[in-house]
């Protein structure tokens, strides 16, 4: 695309094409997915069927619900699958805004931003799942009896895989609020207190209610937000010393 100013119309269009693209991919993924659902989806239940314990079974109470629970594990697998196109569309949109030295960042961009993702959502399976469904598992008792569907199950766990993989998305979200120049990396560290506030509010929302999850969150977003801000520290001076000049409609510099 062309670095040179274009009209609403015109920016309009590309969000456009670029969604398309985006769509198209992610249906492409999700119907290659389609052919292991039952094994995705078993790995992605497994928490949850090992704090039922041994031998235990989900069920189902709608004879439509195996097959849209199905539907939906290959459009979460196919989301996931597709994540570097995504993040490469989403880079391809914004990069005409940016100075040319910025623009050399773009495969790191993908990379992290796919690899944060998938680090969230490995790290919410592997510790806290476990956790959240044994603490809900744990109100069974001799006047209740566990009869957990695949629906229920399968939404609370894209939930959590989602609010994770977003949630540790914090170092890029940072990073570019100090690359833009819109925040100033001192101003963002002087606004961690307003940080931890944010990070837990959001866990709130994103998670069950249950503290575990919401903790279990928080703290890592907390982390991410002081990571983001360190490699903000390391970059945003070369737009603040002056040395980088944008491009005119020309392609030059001014």
């Amino acid at each position: 695309m062309d670095d040179a100013a274009l009209p609403l119309t015109a920016h309009l269009t590309e969000l456009r094409d670029r969604i398309l693209k985006i769509l198209v991919i992610w249906i492409g993924a999700s119907l290659a997915a389609w052919t292991w659902k039952e094994l995705i989806f078993g790995f992605l239940i497994a928490p949850a069927i090992q704090s039922l314990g041994e031998g235990a079974t989900l069920q189902f109470i709608s004879p439509t619900e195996p097959f849209f629970t199905y539907l939906k594990c290959a459009l979460l697998a196919g989301f996931v699958f597709a994540l570097p196109v995504i993040f490469w569309q989403i880079w391809s949109f914004i990069a005409p805004g940016l100075y040319p030295s910025e623009k050399k960042v773009a495969i790191p961009f993908v990379m992290a931003s796919t690899l944060l993702f998938l680090s969230g959502a490995a790290f919410g399976y592997s510790f806290v799942f476990p956790l959240i469904f044994d603490f809900f598992a744990s109100f069974e008792s001799e006047f209740v009896t566990s009869g957990w569907t695949l629906a229920a199950v399968f939404a609370l766990t894209t939930r959590l895989i989602l609010a994770f993989g977003a949630g540790f998305e914090m170092p890029v979200v940072v990073f570019f609020l100090a690359l833009s120049g819109i925040v100033e990396p001192r101003q963002l560290l002087g606004g961690l207190k307003y940080a931890v506030l944010i990070s837990f509010v959001a866990s709130a929302l994103l998670t069950p209610p249950d503290i575990i999850s919401q903790v279990m969150l928080a703290v890592p977003l907390i982390v991410l937000y002081l990571v983001g801000v360190g490699v903000a520290f390391l970059f945003a001076p070369k737009r603040e010393s002056g040395t980088i000049a944008p491009e005119t409609p020309g392609g030059g510099s001014e």
